[in-house]
């Protein structure tokens, strides 16, 4: 291919397309997501929002910029849909000159770490008011091929491209269907069939009385529980197993609440929020404290090791952490509940809480308009199904076994994923490559 260099000023055209902005009508503003994911509408609001008199319209198949990001890839074409939409000054927009430059050409190019150098190269200013500067951004030089090969380029770039993202789609499906592996695996052991029942083990109604005789033991006040009907059991259990409900084998079932002013402290223990319970296990990232003062006053509310902790509320509703053996103490916010389990192994508890049948339950039986919010009321009456302890320990290992298994399956895919992505990077730097070695050379 034949290359020649250009100026970005010699190809791209700056438009200022001033419109009056009238207070009945509406209009779309425009938004510029950083890192090239693309052109997009900011939202749609009426002539009497917008304090400017004039705005800029532009037209679909446009490029424009950030002025102050776009060092940070903050640049892309005008899509259909944004067709007359308006911006302020801090968004160039240009019409390319077709007869040096192909849209969809530049649209590749500005997709590389390569035109976010020139971006860079034409920014400054202090630290908190870098912006393009207009001359020296239409002063950088770049090498092109000829119009006719720019075609080619992208012919040969949007074939790869449609086979890479055929991959991610296939990657994707394979994702899919290794989580509904992992989920069908807590089904079968929630229904008694992921290890086989051994006669010798002790049923859990034996189970269930050493239970509720722990509970006399150490003052627990029985709840009256209505008696378990057949409409509400949903799925066989084997003989050796028993349904009750959740408030008969708990010691404490409650959430939290938010410290007076939000009193928390640079260190002392833990306060976990819906943003800490994850499914994997607690997670320290934005964390809050609280004094020993506030945490003798939320007593009611202390955590400890082996607890399992359950958002109940919003987006994060269903998500479920083992509190480890090695914390001392901590609290939570209202949005947390506490499950404490008497007797049961708590790993076998948590794994029956992330199985599909219990998320079910969860969600069937929110309440609350807005933020929906899952009632303790509810949460004490849900059935679940109890194995004799000693299978609940065959059962955990059998889950283990079968998740690591998953597990090593979805690093492989995630690993190829990456290297697709990679792949395609790699396209674009060869495509381009030309041109920067011939910039070296001159």
């Amino acid at each position: 291919m034949k290359w020649h260099k250009v100026k970005v000023g010699d190809f791209l055209i700056r438009v200022k397309d001033l419109v009056p902005i009238i207070d009945n009508e509406e209009y779309n503003l425009v938004t510029i997501k950083l890192y090239h994911r693309g052109v997009q509408l900011r939202k749609k609001v009426r002539g009497s929002e917008i304090q400017a008199e004039k705005m800029s319209k532009v037209k679909a198949g446009q490029f424009i910029l950030s002025g102050i990001d776009a060092r940070n890839g903050a640049f892309g074409i005008i899509p259909k849909e944004l067709d007359g939409a308006v911006v302020t000054n801090d968004f160039w927009h240009f019409e390319i000159d077709r007869n040096i430059m192909s849209n969809e050409y530049f649209l590749w190019l500005s997709s590389t770490p390569y035109f976010d150098d020139i971006c860079n190269k034409a920014s400054d200013g202090t630290t908190n008011r870098i912006r393009l500067q207009s001359n020296r951004f239409y002063a950088q030089e770049l090498m092109i091929p000829e119009i006719q090969d720019q075609h080619k380029v992208v012919e040969e770039l949007k074939s790869t491209n449609n086979k890479l993202k055929s991959l991610e789609s296939e990657y994707q499906f394979q994702l899919t269907q290794i989580e509904n592996l992992n989920q069908a695996i807590l089904q079968e052991a929630a229904q008694g069939k992921i290890v086989p029942q051994d006669p010798n083990d002790e049923s859990a109604k034996e189970l269930l009385k050493r239970i509720k005789a722990e509970k006399i033991k150490a003052g627990i006040k029985e709840k009256p529980l209505p008696p378990i009907k057949a409409e509400e059991i949903p799925f066989e259990i084997p003989e050796s197993w028993v349904w009750c409900r959740i408030d008969e084998i708990t010691s404490k079932i409650g959430s939290g609440s938010t410290p007076k002013g939000s009193n928390y402290s640079k260190t002392g223990y833990p306060f976990f929020r819906s943003q800490n319970i994850y499914n994997e296990g607690l997670i320290y990232e934005d964390i809050k404290f609280i004094s020993n003062d506030t945490q003798r006053q939320m007593k009611g509310t202390i955590v400890y090791p082996n607890d399992i902790l359950l958002n109940i509320t919003g987006g994060s509703m269903g998500r479920c952490a083992l509190v480890p053996e090695n914390l001392i103490e901590g609290n939570v916010s209202q949005h947390v509940c506490i499950i404490r389990p008497i007797e049961l192994n708590v790993n076998f508890f948590h794994k029956l809480v992330l199985s599909p049948y219990f998320q079910k339950f969860i969600f069937s039986s929110t309440s609350g308009a807005g933020r929906e919010g899952l009632p303790k009321y509810n949460l004490e009456k849900f059935v679940i199904p109890i194995p004799p302890l000693n299978e609940q320990v065959r059962i955990i290992k059998e889950i283990e076994k079968q998740l690591e298994k998953t597990k090593q399956l979805k690093a492989h895919i995630v690993t190829n994923q990456k290297a697709t992505e990679q792949l395609l990077k790699a396209l674009l730097h060869e495509a381009f490559e030309v041109e920067e070695e011939i910039q070296i050379q001159n």
